[in-house]
C-alpha cells in the first residue's frame, strides 16, 4: 500500500450484507526523456494534485544527479513505480499542452533505433535550445563569512563583485572580473566558506514583449476625463499625450472595442518625450503593461498567381502525379536549369488545396535566400523558414506556431526541419537530394535527412519527391529497380543549351611555365571577355583558406595541429594557421622551428588565395568570396547572393556552396580550377561526388539568354570521369560505378555501418578495437572489415579506429543492430575500456 496517497471507505449494500469499498488515489508517475546520450528513460513521481496538469508530450523540469536539473519530455503517465530505484519528484511543469506530438515521438523512436543512438540524442538535436532549460552553477555570497587570513587579489576581486550582487553565475563572474581561469578561485573561496554554490535553471528563450499604455481603472470614466482635461491645462504637453491616446485607442467611440496603444507609437504620434509620459504614469492617469509579441513576420503579404508550365514541365508534373497514385517516393531527374522548382511550386499548390502541409528541404542555407523569394511571391505568409542561422528565439516561435491552429502550410528549411511538429503533412520535397550536407556527421543522431524525410512522410501517408540533376547512385538505382517512381526532364527551360566545356591540361601548362597563379591562359582570356561584356564569372575551388599547408623548403617541416592528425591551413586574412577539425590556431612562424630556415612556402591553394590572385590579375573587377569563412551569419549569405544577383559583383569565388542550385542570369563563364582535388580522396564515393560537383557547378553557366562556357582545369585529362562530365553523361558514370560497387560489396547492393572507437590513449584504443572486431566477427563473419585508421586518425586529442560492417540487403538489420549494441555493452563493461567512446555511423556518406 505504499503507493496509496490517501483513501476513504464507503459502505455499500451487497447480497451478503454491508461491504466496505476502499477508493484509493494511486500515486502517479511519469516516464521521461532527458537530453542526454543515455539509453532508456527515467521515471519520476508527480507531487500530489499534479496528475491532472500533465500530459504525454509536455515538458517538465526534473532533478538529475546530485545538483543538476534538465528539461525532460513526458512519454508516459502511469501508476507503476520503478523497482530498481527510489523516484524523485518532478520539479516543475512547463507546458499546458504537448510540444511533442504522437507521430513525432514515433519518428524519434525510429531514428534512435535505425541510427543506433539514444532518444536523448534525438531530443537534443530536435528541439531548439530555447525550449530546453539548462542547469547553471550560481555562486552565492556568504554574509556570515569572516576572513581568518587575507584573501588573494583575485579572491578579493570576486568577493567585491558578489557584495554588490550577491548571486551571480560563474560565466557572469568570469566576464565581470576579467579572470580567465576563475574556477580555482571559486574552489578556494568555497573551501574558505566565503561563498556557496547552487544550481539554478536558466531560461535561454524569452518571449518578446512590447510596452503598451492604457488608462488606469480609476480614470476610465467620462467625467473623470473631463476633469483631467481641465487639470492638465497648465501642462499642455501632458494634455497633448492624453488627447493623442484618446484618438489612437478610439476611446469614447460607441460600439467599438478599445485599440491597444503601444508606448512607442504613442510617443511617436504625440512627439512627446519619455519623461512626459512617465509624468502621466506617476499621476496615476496611465499605466504601462507588457504584451507578448512574436518575432515572426506578420501582416498581409501580396501574392501572385502561378507561372504556367512549359510543355516539358507540364508533362513531368502530370507524370509525378500519376506515379504518386502507386508509389510513395518519386525521383524527378532533370538537367540543370530545367525548371524543377516551378514544378515543385505547382505540386505544393495542389497539395495545399487538399488541406495538407508541405515540407520543402534544401541542402544548404545559402539556397533558402533565393528560393524563399520565389515561394513567398506565390504562398505569402503561408510559408515558414527554418534553419540554424535563425536566432534561437525565432526557431522556438516557429515550433510553437506549428503546434497552434495558425501553423504554416509550407515549411522551407534544411535537414533539421524534419523534426518540426506537423499534423497534416501531405508532401515532402527533397531538392538536390544527392547532396552530402543532408547527412548529419556530429554529434548523434547521425541521420540522413533524405531517408528521415521518406520515413516521416510514410508515417503521415504522405508522398516524397526527390529532385536533382545528378542523383545519388542509391536513389537512381532504387528508381530504376521500380522501388521509386522515375520522371526524367531532359531539356533546359526555354531550350537553353547545356554549357560548352573546354578541357585544359594544367600539368602540361605548368611544365611550360604558362600558368598565371592557378589560372590557365584560356581561363584568363574568357574571364576578360566576360568582364568586357558586363557578364559574370564563377570560380570554383572546393577548399577554403589561403593554402592547405605551409612547408619549410629546407627541411620539409610542416606545422601540424597539436590536437588532431592534420596539417594546419593558412588563412592570410587572419594571418594565422587554423585546424579545420578542432579550431586550434597557431601564429605563422617567421622561421622554421625545426631547422631555423626562413624559406616557408605555401603548398596548394584555397578560395582565399584565389581571391587574392584574381584581384591582382583583374584589379578593376568587383570580387566576392563565398565559403564557410565568409558566411558565418545568416545576413552574410543573403548579402553575398543579393550582390551577385544585382550585378554588384563581377567574379564570385566559392567552395561547393556555389554549386547548389543557385540561379544567376548573367553568369557566362565558370572556372573549375582543380578537378583532381575532388578525385584523389580515399572514399568509394569520390568519383560520384566529383561528377556531381562538376556537373552542378557547370550548370550555373548560361542560365538565360545564351550558352555558357565551363573551363575545366585538370592534371589528368585522360580520366574517363572527366570526359563523362564534359559529355554530361550521368548514365555512363552511374553504370561504371554500379559495376564496381557490386564487385566490392558497396551500396546500393549492401548496407554499411561504420563503427568508430575513440580513446585518448592509443595503446588502449588498439586493444579495444581488436577485441571488438574479433567479437563482431564471431557473430557477423566476413561482413566485418578492420579495425583500421581513418584518413584523419586523431581529432581533438582522441585517437580513432574504424571498423566497417557490410550487410546484405536481405539480412535482418534489426538483428545486426542488436548484436552491435550487445558487443558494445560487453566492451564497455571491461574495466580497461570504461572511458572508451564507441559510436556508429549508419549509411555513412
Amino acid at each position: 500500500m505504499n503507493n496509496v496517497q490517501n483513501y476513504k471507505s464507503l459502505p455499500i449494500v451487497g447480497q451478503g450484507g454491508l461491504v466496505f469499498l476502499y477508493l484509493c488515489d494511486m500515486k502517479k508517475y511519469v516516464d521521461v526523456i532527458v537530453p542526454l546520450p543515455i539509453a532508456g528513460q527515467y521515471t519520476y513521481s508527480l507531487p500530489e494534485g499534479w496528475d491532472e496538469k500533465v500530459k504525454e508530450g509536455c515538458r517538465v523540469v526534473v532533478p538529475f544527479g546530485r545538483k543538476k536539473y534538465y528539461t525532460a519530455i513526458i512519454t508516459k503517465v502511469h501508476e507503476t513505480p520503478p523497482e530498481e530505484y527510489e523516484t524523485k519528484d518532478v520539479a516543475e511543469i512547463l507546458d499546458e499542452r504537448p510540444v511533442l506530438l504522437a507521430r513525432q515521438y514515433a519518428f524519434w523512436k525510429w531514428m534512435a533505433d535505425y541510427y543506433l543512438c539514444t532518444l536523448g540524442d534525438v531530443y537534443k538535436a530536435a528541439l531548439p535550445s530555447g525550449m530546453k532549460l539548462e542547469s547553471e552553477t550560481v555562486v552565492v555570497y556568504n554574509p556570515d563569512f569572516e576572513a581568518v587570513e587575507p584573501l588573494t587579489e583575485r579572491e578579493q576581486s570576486v568577493m567585491n563583485l558578489l557584495s554588490s550582487e550577491t548571486e551571480q553565475c560563474i560565466t557572469q563572474l568570469e566576464k565581470s572580473s576579467g579572470i580567465r581561469q576563475i574556477l580555482p578561485v571559486i574552489k578556494s573561496l568555497l573551501e574558505k566558506e566565503a561563498v556557496k554554490v547552487k544550481e539554478e535553471l536558466k531560461r535561454s528563450y524569452k518571449p518578446r514583449t512590447e510596452a503598451r499604455v492604457r488608462l488606469t481603472p480609476g480614470m476610465q470614466d467620462e467625467e473623470k476625463l473631463r476633469g483631467l482635461f481641465d487639470g492638465l491645462a497648465r501642462a499642455p504637453k501632458q494634455l497633448a499625450v492624453l488627447m493623442k491616446y484618446i484618438e489612437l485607442s478610439g476611446w469614447g467611440t460607441s460600439g467599438t472595442d478599445l485599440k491597444e496603444v503601444t508606448r512607442k507609437s504613442l510617443l511617436e504620434a504625440s512627439g512627446a518625450s519619455s519623461a512626459i509620459l512617465n509624468g502621466l504614469t506617476g499621476k496615476g492617469i496611465f499605466e504601462l503593461y507588457y504584451q507578448e509579441v512574436g518575432r515572426l513576420a506578420k501582416g498581409v503579404c501580396n501574392t501572385v498567381s502561378l507561372n504556367p508550365l512549359n510543355p516539358a514541365q507540364q508533362q513531368a508534373y502530370y507524370s509525378v502525379l500519376s506515379l504518386f497514385a502507386t508509389k510513395n517516393v518519386c525521383l524527378l531527374h532533370g538537367v540543370t536549369s530545367s525548371g524543377k522548382t516551378e514544378i515543385y511550386i505547382h505540386l505544393i499548390d495542389q497539395v495545399l488545396k487538399s488541406g495538407k502541409q508541405v515540407l520543402y528541404l534544401l541542402p544548404e542555407i545559402a539556397l533558402t535566400t533565393q528560393i524563399t523569394e520565389r515561394l513567398k511571391r506565390v504562398f505569402g505568409n503561408r510559408l515558414g523558414i527554418y534553419h540554424s542561422k535563425f536566432p534561437d528565439a525565432e526557431r522556438v516561435e516557429i515550433w510553437q506556431k506549428q503546434l497552434s491552429e495558425q501553423d504554416y502550410d509550407v515549411i522551407l528549411g534544411v535537414r533539421s526541419s524534419v523534426f518540426l511538429p506537423f499534423r497534416r503533412l501531405g508532401l515532402v520535397i527533397v531538392d538536390e537530394e544527392h547532396e552530402t550536407t543532408y547527412k548529419q556527421q556530429d554529434p548523434a543522431p547521425r541521420y540522413h535527412a533524405r531517408s528521415a524525410a521518406i520515413m516521416l512522410a510514410s508515417m503521415f501517408g504522405a508522398k516524397t519527391l526527390l529532385g536533382t540533376a545528378t542523383p545519388s547512385i542509391e536513389t537512381y538505382y532504387n528508381a530504376r529497380q521500380g522501388k521509386y517512381g522515375l520522371v526524367e526532364l531532359t531539356e533546359r527551360y526555354q531550350n537553353i543549351r547545356l554549357p560548352q566545356i573546354e578541357l585544359v591540361d594544367i600539368k602540361e601548362l605548368a611544365r611550360k611555365k604558362r600558368m598565371t597563379a592557378q589560372f590557365s591562359p584560356l581561363l584568363l582570356q574568357k574571364i576578360r571577355e566576360a568582364l568586357e561584356h558586363k557578364e559574370q564569372v564563377i570560380l570554383f575551388q572546393n577548399r577554403r583558406g589561403f593554402a592547405p599547408m605551409i612547408e619549410c623548403r629546407t627541411c620539409g617541416w610542416v606545422p601540424r595541429c597539436r590536437n588532431c592528425d592534420v596539417s594546419l591551413t593558412y588563412h592570410k586574412g587572419m594571418n594565422q594557421l587554423t585546424c579545420h577539425y578542432c579550431g586550434y590556431t597557431y601564429q605563422v612562424p617567421k622561421s622554421c622551428p625545426a631547422c631555423g630556415g626562413v624559406e616557408l612556402v605555401n603548398r596548394g591553394f584555397g578560395t582565399e588565395k584565389i581571391e587574392d590572385d584574381i584581384r591582382t590579375v583583374f584589379p578593376e573587377a568587383r570580387v566576392a568570396r563565398m565559403d564557410l569563412d565568409t558566411t558565418r551569419t545568416r545576413t552574410a549569405y543573403e548579402r553575398i547572393i543579393a550582390d551577385f544577383e544585382e550585378g554588384k559583383t563581377d567574379i564570385l569565388i566559392g567552395t561547393q556552396m556555389v554549386s547548389k542550385g543557385l540561379d544567376f542570369d548573367r553568369v557566362s563563364v565558370v572556372g573549375i580550377l582543380n578537378a583532381d582535388s575532388m578525385l584523389n580522396y580515399p572514399d568509394f564515393r569520390s568519383y560520384e561526388r566529383a561528377f556531381q560537383l562538376m556537373a552542378q557547378v557547370a550548370g550555373r553557366a548560361g542560365r538565360r539568354n545564351k550558352q555558357g562556357l565551363v573551363v575545366l582545369q585538370t592534371k589528368s585529362p585522360d580520366l574517363p570521369l572527366i570526359h563523362q562530365v564534359m559529355a554530361n553523361d550521368y548514365f555512363r558514370m552511374y553504370s561504371e560505378q554500379l559495376e564496381e560497387r557490386e564487385l566490392f560489396k558497396y551500396p546500393p547492393f549492401y548496407r554499411l555501418v561504420y563503427v568508430y572507437l575513440k580513446h585518448w590513449k592509443e595503446d588502449v584504443l588498439d586493444q579495444a578495437a581488436e577485441l571488438m572486431a574479433s567479437c563482431l566477427r564471431k557473430g557477423l563473419g566476413e561482413r566485418v572489415l578492420g579495425p583500421d585508421k581513418p584518413p584523419v586518425s586523431r581529432i581533438q586529442t582522441l585517437f580513432i579506429k574504424k571498423i566497417v560492417v557490410k550487410i546484405e540487403l536481405d539480412a535482418s538489420l534489426v538483428k545486426v543492430r542488436a548484436y552491435l549494441q550487445q558487443v558494445q555493452r560487453f566492451l564497455t563493461e571491461d574495466e580497461r575500456f570504461r572511458s572508451l567512446l564507441v559510436y556508429y555511423d549508419v549509411d555513412p556518406m
